[in-house]
């Protein structure tokens, strides 16, 4: 008994501490610590280049005053904060911006919901339905922009456009000539539908690659739990795809506010300049009216008021990695 006794106290007992001083944690060499930044030193350097020099040239034109005579003279007149002060006093400025938010909440609105249903399919189809529906979404994503803007003019088109025709087969007989560019919501509709159907498969895609990654054992337990589908997807799906939705809203925020080629394809920011936004708007100051560091000043106006609508989202997102933290 005793010697069982003397055995346990020995296992209980701690190990002595070794001899000597404690070894020094293993030091980080000054080539480890400098190797990101040299990894990340060609990316800085292609940004800086190709988009910090072209900013600070841009900000440098929007104080001078630059047209065709000041061009053809080499002449070099700064106005200092002139055009910044007429554009921020132009009430045409103010209702092309107003514009630009309606247009870009509308279209993000509607690329989300069509995106996220359409991602929420895929992951419901059989395989050989998802691979169709997948190769037509990627085909969609991979046309050019000039390209898909170019097949939805001749699709709207006046007089031999697919959709009067096929609008005036259907018994509407009044759109057999219809105009779709005639008007500010025609015309608008026309670039909403385009944007959108262009928007839909990088957040479908992606938010599919997002329902991948959810174990099947909650959607199980969850059935057995009585949940139905939506409560399924409050419960098991969203949470998941959360992160995604904000980071794929994030994108799209900024592809619709600065959409050039559709708007501008499509009408010319036209009737009466009724369909322009920020970036068309800026174009038609600073090319077509010539008068080059107008619309430099807008075009910074434009970063600086995205940058401001997406503080809001960027304070969402902080929050939210706080709370998961």
């Amino acid at each position: 008994m005793a010697v069982q006794l003397d055995e346990a106290a020995v296992r209980a007992t701690p190990p002595a501490p070794p001899d000597g001083p404690p070894s020094p944690a293993p030091r980080r060499s000054r080539g480890a610590g400098r190797l990101p930044w040299l990894l990340l030193a060609p990316a800085l350097g292609a940004t800086v280049l190709l988009l910090g020099w072209p900013m600070v040239k841009n900000g440098m034109l929007s104080f001078q005053n630059l047209n065709a005579r000041q061009l053809i003279l080499h002449l070099t007149e700064w106005t200092g904060f002139d055009n910044y002060g007429d554009a921020l006093g132009s009430e045409h400025f103010w209702r092309v911006t107003v514009r630009s938010v309606l247009f870009t909440t509308v279209n993000v609105v509607l690329i989300m919901l069509a995106g996220t249903l359409t991602g929420l399919l895929l992951a419901r189809l059989g395989r050989r339905m998802r691979l169709l529906l997948s190769v037509g979404l990627v085909l969609t994503w991979a046309m050019p922009i000039i390209a898909a803007t170019t097949v939805y003019q001749w699709l709207f088109a006046q007089r031999f456009g697919v959709v009067n025709w096929l609008l005036d087969h259907l018994g509407w007989h009044s759109m057999a000539d219809y105009n779709w560019t005639g008007s500010q919501f025609s015309t608008f509709f026309v670039v909403t539908v385009l944007i959108v159907w262009q928007s839909v498969p990088f957040v479908a895609l992606s938010l599919y690659a997002a329902t991948t990654t959810i174990p099947k054992e909650l959607y199980e337990a969850a059935a057995l739990d009585g949940a139905g589908a939506w409560k399924a997807f409050v419960s098991v799906t969203y949470p998941f795809i959360k992160p995604f939705l904000f980071a794929t809203t994030f994108l799209e925020v900024i592809w619709v506010f600065k959409a050039f080629p559709q708007i501008y394809a499509i009408g010319q920011g036209g009737p009466d300049r009724l369909t322009e936004t920020l970036p068309i708007y800026a174009f038609v100051e600073g090319i077509g009216n010539q008068h080059f560091g107008m619309g430099a000043a807008i075009s910074l106006l434009t970063i600086l008021i995205l940058l401001a609508l997406m503080s809001y989202y960027f304070r969402l997102v902080l929050r939210q990695e706080r709370d998961e933290s």
